[in-house]
């Protein structure tokens, strides 16, 4: 896990994920130094992954005030727990539906819950947080905010887009890919990860970006995508174009048969 600073007061705590024949995927939490710190997102759901120890690397625990789950899937809660407890004074922010998706694997502490919809906001202390719905997400209890002190838009799922390198995943910036590679990256992971977007009127769909294009942040953090610093308006074109790109196919049985024929029983490619 890398870690690293993205605008004044904004921290990266970076990992990946190898997917084969698609690259390596983001999987970003923040810390956001508010006068009450935030949280967002708490890393893979994996064994190995030490969450809060890595958080303790930029922030005490115990300081940290709100952990903002942008939703619950597995790999934006792995640390959720443990945070609980290392934060004792740390409260959820969530949906409705959101805690409800919780409970069918470990319920959240309904007393460390704050409830926040699309529209809302939320004071931290120097700054209010204001709560929306990302154009692209793969989980409908997803909720985003922008920061309107430091122009920074939390996006989640939405903008995400694989790397070629764990490197380049973990401790470098979009803009590191030319603007037609990260073109091609958001629409594999925008019709990889929403596929709804081919299906639904896609006129309906581009009003959804138009919030985005109002708030003109300046850096857009997604969990699956390096840092975008000054980038938005090339991103937005780009999950504009998401409806009449390809549908994304998976590889089916014959392709999964084929990647297990070059491999030996310990796991390693045969030899040739």
């Amino acid at each position: 896990m890398d870690t690293h600073k993205v605008g004044s007061d904004t921290t990266v705590l970076a990992d990946s994920l190898e997917i084969p024949g698609i690259g390596h995927i983001p999987v970003n939490a923040y810390v956001l130094k508010a006068g009450e710190p935030v949280v967002v997102d708490t890393g893979l759901s994996i064994a190995d992954r030490d969450f809060v120890n890595a958080l303790g690397s930029v922030v005490d625990p115990a300081d940290v005030r709100w952990i903002w789950l942008t939703h619950p899937d597995r790999d934006h809660t792995g640390g959720i727990f443990d945070l609980l407890v290392a934060a004792p004074r740390a409260k959820v922010i969530t949906t409705f539906l959101g805690a409800g998706i919780m409970t069918t694997e470990r319920p959240l502490p309904m007393d460390r819950l704050h409830f926040l919809n699309p529209g809302q906001s939320i004071d931290v202390g120097d700054r209010v947080l204001d709560a929306f719905r990302p154009p692209l997400f793969d989980n409908p209890a997803t909720v985003g905010f922008y920061d309107e002190k430091t122009r920074i838009c939390f996006t989640s799922d939405c903008f995400g887009g694989p790397m070629p390198t764990a490197e380049l995943a973990e401790s470098g910036h979009a803009n590191d890919l030319k603007p037609e590679e990260l073109r091609q990256a958001q629409l594999l992971w925008a019709t990889l990860d929403s596929p709804w977007v081919h299906v639904v009127d896609a006129s309906k769909y581009r009003a959804t970006i138009a919030p985005l294009q109002d708030m003109n942040p300046e850096i857009v953090l997604s969990t699956h995508l390096p840092p975008a610093v000054r980038m938005t308006d090339l991103m937005i074109d780009t999950i504009t174009m998401a409806p009449d790109s390809d549908p994304f196919v998976g590889p089916d049985q014959a392709a999964l048969e084929q990647m297990l024929a070059s491999f030996e029983p310990g796991g390693m490619p045969a030899a040739t």
